[in-house]
């Protein structure tokens, strides 16, 4: 491991992952910039987002897009990251109640996609399991940009699926005008009796130095659900379960299994309770910035139970108190050379942990990260039609699990890469392509005594790139295709684990031995803006090799896992095994302006997505996003809107032997915004969710049949800025 912080790689991505949609950002000025300066804009007056290193226009962007902002962000924020993100094209989420809600890119999950904050990773144990909440708090982003398919390798082997990046303020990004800003916003929800509050300010305590302090507070209850909290079938294994043993059987813990069957209305074990507190400061000059915070994170929630209905299944009612320290460092020169543009730096680390209690308030498990993340990046001056990027990128993580749920050994992982990217411009035409070298070192730091795991470490070098190519018929409508070849390296979980994990309600054994996670993808993107209409599409296609799935097994295989530990096995056994799979998919998302009424545009929107990803000649992967297709009518003029939309999700069909299929259902939505200053900056929101209280279950989440989406949710958000 240390000669692993020391060596590098050669590293990739194919293109820049770059972020516009018709949300787009009115206020990114770039780093070092002293005034309130405008986004960069494209020619022909496009807005642009730049998550990596080269700049785009919407309609150069070789993957799929969103970016969330804005009057958007405020009525579809919740929570989650998640639930905030579910309505994007191409994403779902893990569904895992309302405080542990993981965005899904394209079907991918856990460590296939990446988390970021400002382009930094979450630094916490939520890649591990469904259970654990993202650390990051949704309340204090400016925007969020979702970067869809492998693309966003530029962010490590891990984003095959993609990269969700949520950036804040706290690392100030220019002086304010006036010399301060302050914005706030608040936000109640009835559903779970939701009461958030967030606010931030930034100082100019000179010409170039910038104070920030932020904070936030969240509290909920149980929330609401339309109906039983079990499914029909659930309810019916229960009841049967109820009649044939009226008494405990011996041995087993007294289940109310009639009782489990009668929940509904509310879901027990959901209320949560987070605050945040953060505090920065930046030198901005005319030639670059240096900025450094720091943030404390805080969060106490319980997660749905996953009741029993069958003799044998055990309950459990756990609630989730986690803790993050964090610090931030974010630096960039301007050098304007004939060669060199600019150098940025990135960097993150924080010390995490996690209790799981048990209903008496004792600590059950403890999960403790310590993590660190730095990125450096080295941007070409423009030279005729070519420029480039190149950079470097390190990330540390020790974890350690001791308790009632140690599945995993302490570990350590070190990962270094680096990455070059390079764009030829003819105008109409544009060629890009880049390749990404990565050096991983994974060790399990095993107790001399705990033989049920493995000793030892495993190293990996992972090759990913990938090439792609844009044309503009016009200056409305361009395509274009890109085909990459990615590697992903396999997780401490996935390589080591070997005991019950009860958030997932599995025995979980690894493989030491698995190999790289090879992939060959293709894509094909479609872009179309002009006045009053835009379309974004893509169609994709990944074939793997040595895919790693999760499958259940018979029980002996987990006995015989378990024997050394004189540990009983009475979860379900699930093992990990590398197979060919394949995934592909397609999704859309398009707006049309169909009238102007004097100061109102009414505008119709449209989005769906459709994924499959299977084993070869074996059958359906597990915990697959259903088809859907979501549309509103929108009504805007400058200081009022209001928008009505509907989502229909189909049937989930292909499951694998051990899911149940998951039925379709229709959901409502319907808000109210307000926005009467000016400026833009204020507004005040009335939304409903799921307006007729259907009772919905996510296809993707392990808690499906135990755990519905929320019921009816009115809400009212107020956000201000200065």
């Amino acid at each position: 491991m240390t000669r692993m912080k020391w060596l590098a790689g050669v590293a990739l991505v194919a293109w820049c992952p770059v972020a516009v949609n018709a949300a787009t950002v009115k206020d990114a000025p770039a780093p070092g910039s002293t005034g309130d300066a405008p986004a960069p804009q494209a020619a022909g007056g496009r807005d642009i987002i730049v998550t990596a290193t080269i700049a785009h226009s919407e309609k150069d962007v070789l993957q799929g897009t969103s970016v969330v902002t804005g009057e958007e962000l405020t009525r579809q924020l919740q929570p989650t990251i998640g639930e905030t993100l579910a309505r994007q094209p191409g994403v779902s989420a893990t569904s895992f109640g309302p405080n542990a809600s993981r965005p899904i890119l394209r079907g991918f999950q856990g460590d296939r996609i990446r988390v970021l904050t400002d382009g930094i990773g979450s630094i916490d144990v939520s890649n591990t399991s469904v259970d654990h909440a993202v650390i990051i708090d949704p309340l204090l982003a400016d925007r969020i940009e979702v970067l869809r398919g492998p693309a966003a390798l530029l962010y490590g082997s891990s984003a095959v699926g993609g990269v969700v990046n949520v950036i804040d303020k706290r690392i100030p990004v220019r002086v304010p005008g006036g010399g301060y800003a302050v914005s706030g916003i608040g936000t109640y929800g009835t559903a779970a009796n939701e009461r958030t509050l967030g606010a931030a300010t930034d100082v100019a305590a000179t010409d170039t130095l910038v104070l920030h302090a932020d904070g936030s507070y969240l509290a909920t209850g149980d929330v609401r659900i339309a109906n039983f909290a079990l499914t029909p079938e659930r309810r019916a294994e229960a009841l049967a379960t109820a009649a044939a043993n009226p008494a405990p059987l011996p041995g087993e813990d007294p289940i109310d299994y009639a009782g489990n069957a009668a929940i509904r209305g509310r879901l027990p074990n959901t209320a949560s309770q987070t605050w945040t507190a953060g505090a920065g400061a930046s030198i901005i000059t005319q030639g670059g910035a240096l900025g450094v915070s720091y943030s404390h994170y805080e969060s106490l929630y319980g997660v749905p139970i996953r009741y029993a209905t069958l003799p044998g299944q055990g309950e459990e009612s756990p609630r989730l108190d986690i803790a993050q320290n964090r610090i931030d460092l974010r630096a960039n020169v301007d050098t304007g050379g004939a060669w060199l543009k600019a150098i940025r730096f990135r960097a993150g680390g924080a010390s995490f942990r996690q209790f799981e209690r048990a209903p008496d308030n004792s600590i059950t498990t403890t999960f403790r990260n310590k993590g660190f993340e730095g990125r450096l990046e080295v941007l070409q001056a423009t030279r005729g039609v070519w420029s480039g990027a190149s950079g470097v990128q390190f990330s540390n993580r020790e974890l350690s699990v001791v308790g009632d749920e140690a599945f995993l050994p302490r570990n350590g992982t070190a990962q270094t890469g680096l990455f070059t990217q390079q764009q030829l411009n003819f105008g109409r035409l544009k060629a890009e392509a880049g390749v990404r070298y990565e050096l991983t070192d994974i060790v399990s730091r095993t107790a001399a005594d705990d033989v049920r795991f493995f000793a030892g470490d495993r190293h990996f070098g992972a090759v990913s790139a990938a090439v792609g190519a844009s044309y503009a018929l016009s200056d409305a409508v361009s395509f274009g295709l890109n085909l990459s070849r990615t590697e992903r390296t396999p997780t401490a979980e996935e390589l080591f684990a070997n005991g019950p994990h009860a958030g997932t309600q599995a025995y979980e054994v690894g493989d030491p031995d698995f190999r790289l996670e090879r992939s060959l993808g293709i894509e094909a993107t479609f872009h179309a803006h002009g006045d009053g209409y835009s379309l974004d599409a893509s169609a994709y296609y990944n074939r793997f090799s040595n895919y790693i799935s999760q499958d259940q097994v018979a029980q002996s295989l987990c006995e015989a896992a378990a024997a050394p530990s004189g540990r009983d096995v009475a979860l379900p056994c699930f093992v990990a095994t590398q197979v060919a799979a394949r995934y592909y998919g397609v999704e859309a998302d398009g707006s049309v302006r169909v009238a102007q009424l004097g100061r109102y545009a009414v505008t119709v929107d449209v989005l769906g997505d459709l994924v499959r990803a299977n084993v070869i000649d074996r059958g359906p992967l597990p915990r697959i996003p259903a088809p859907r297709v979501l549309g509103g009518v929108e009504v805007r003029s400058d200081v009022f809107s209001a928008r009505a939309e509907i989502e229909h999700v189909f049937i989930q069909n292909n499951v694998t032997d051990f899911e149940t299929r998951t039925r379709g259902y229709t959901l409502a939505g319907a808000s109210l915004s307000l926005t009467p200053f000016a400026d833009k900056r204020s507004s005040l929101t009335l939304s409903a969710n799921n307006l007729f209280d259907v009772d919905a279950r996510r296809a993707a989440s392990f808690l499906k049949d135990f755990a519905p989406l929320t019921g009816r949710d009115i809400r009212v958000t107020a956000r201000f800025s200065l």
